[in-house]
């Protein structure tokens, strides 16, 4: 079934909104992720991409993420719009997070502004937040989409929404 979209409220703007294919853009907000009591990213270079039904995915350019903690993951995976994925683990202290971020070094020439900046889930994090506010990670295990009072929903990952 076909889902019925959250009113938009001023200053919101709304996921069914956006556009599919998805697209990349430029973002300026701060985005902060914290874990075990150290700053993992702390930027406002960001790049933000939009697909319909799907809360924004954040990616943080290499040099704002803090040095040492990423770690290259096994695995690829594959984007009909973005290409080929790699994937990393945090490493904080003796605690891995394992492919918890995900980068693409040779987009599709209509995302080549993503390349290597890498995305994260926000779940398993201590704090991810969007200018200041703590974001609610995007439903399902598959997406990375960070949730704020900024976006209408509703959003793909929760069930039913397989086929949105």
């Amino acid at each position: 079934m076909w889902p019925k979209p959250d009113p938009v409220l001023p200053g919101q703007e709304s996921a069914w909104a956006y556009p599919r294919p998805a697209i990349a853009q430029i973002c300026t907000a701060r985005i902060v992720i914290e874990h075990a009591g150290q700053i993992i990213a702390d930027t406002q270079g960001s790049v933000r991409t939009l697909e319909t039904s799907h809360p924004p995915s954040y990616y943080i350019p290499p040099a704002d993420i803090a040095p040492g903690v990423l770690r290259r993951a096994a695995g690829t995976s594959l984007c009909e719009w973005k290409g080929a994925a790699a994937y990393w683990d945090v490493v904080v202290g003796d605690v891995v997070l394992p492919h918890i971020g995900w980068s693409y070094p040779s987009p599709t020439p209509k995302f080549a502004i993503l390349r290597d900046f890498v995305a994260f889930y926000a779940a398993p994090f201590d704090r991810c937040s969007v200018d200041g506010e703590t974001v609610v990670p995007q439903p399902g295990e598959f997406y990375g989409g960070w949730i704020t009072s900024t976006v209408a929903g509703p959003f793909k990952g929760g069930p039913g929404s397989r086929g949105w």
